[in-house]
């Protein structure tokens, strides 16, 4: 059996980390465009104001950002904005890794459910929150694009 390293790190994002975080998402985003007709938006933010304003984590393999996750407080409590890896780092658990440290995020802020947004053809990322726990609870169409919205109830720790 073939086994290779797939140690990874996660830490805060700096400001500094800006320009790589843009590359990781559009890395990771571009297949959606043929999909949906369109960058998806998170293709289109600005990463310095987002590091700056948002609560956002990098994952880091060889020196590299291969994922990021962006959390956010909204009108509906605890938002997982933004979640990605790169391409070349998918099949290696960041995404897992990052999906339950939102999870984590939003409990030690007393929330007792997480919620996120996607675009609704993005068929395969539906099954991953399918996967994890999410269930779909609304379909809003918001800057032109249709977005399912599925949220996930979280266990406290002492339960």
């Amino acid at each position: 059996m073939h086994t290779t390293s797939c140690s990874f790190t996660v830490r805060h994002a700096t400001i500094a980390d800006a320009h790589h975080v843009a590359e990781c998402v559009d890395a990771a985003f571009e297949k959606w465009i043929p999909v949906i007709g369109r960058k998806p938006g998170p293709m289109l933010d600005d990463y310095r104001t987002i590091i700056g304003n948002e609560i956002v984590f990098v994952a880091e393999q060889d020196g590299r950002i291969v994922g990021l996750l962006v959390l956010a407080q909204d009108a509906e409590g605890f938002l997982l904005e933004t979640v990605a890896v790169h391409p070349r780092a998918s099949g290696r658990g960041i995404g897992r890794v990052l999906l339950a440290l939102a999870e984590d995020q939003a409990k030690a802020r007393g929330h007792a459910e997480i919620h996120l947004y996607t675009h609704e053809l993005m068929a395969s990322n539906i099954a991953l929150y399918e996967r994890a726990g999410y269930v779909e609870y609304a379909r809003r169409v918001e800057s032109g694009l249709a977005r399912i919205y599925m949220r996930k109830q979280l266990r406290r720790a002492d339960t």
